[in-house]
């Protein structure tokens, strides 16, 4: 049986994810703040490779740990309604993308996955 990182067309499609990710979280005034002063391009790598390793594709995921890599962002006010817009955001381009719903029910849940190590709960 295939992955969902498969079903979803591989990394030319976690890449279109990623970067259509930033691009929303960018422009929503509720989030764009958080990533004041980052490498984007960085961060869009990250994500991507979050995305692949969680969807069953290669894990290329070499950064800190969820808790560490997110505690400056605790401090400056993160919380379940932010990691909530991304879920939702993630949801919303997969089926701009055309990708069917169990496919982006479960991209969410793999993402949210991980939502009491990013809030360090």
């Amino acid at each position: 049986m295939s992955t969902v990182y498969e079903q979803l067309g591989g990394e030319p499609v976690m890449e279109e994810l990623a970067r259509h990710l930033y691009r929303k979280m960018l422009s929503d005034v509720r989030v764009a703040h958080f990533f004041e002063g980052m490498d984007v391009e960085a961060q869009i790598a990250k994500q991507k490779a979050f995305l692949s390793m969680v969807t069953g594709g290669p894990n290329g995921y070499s950064g800190r740990d969820m808790r560490s890599s997110h505690a400056h962002l605790m401090e400056r006010g993160l919380n379940d309604r932010h990691v909530d817009l991304l879920i939702r955001y993630l949801g919303e381009i997969l089926q701009e993308m055309g990708m069917r719903k169990d496919l982006i029910l479960q991209v969410q849940e793999k993402a949210n996955t991980v939502r009491d190590d990013v809030l360090n709960r």
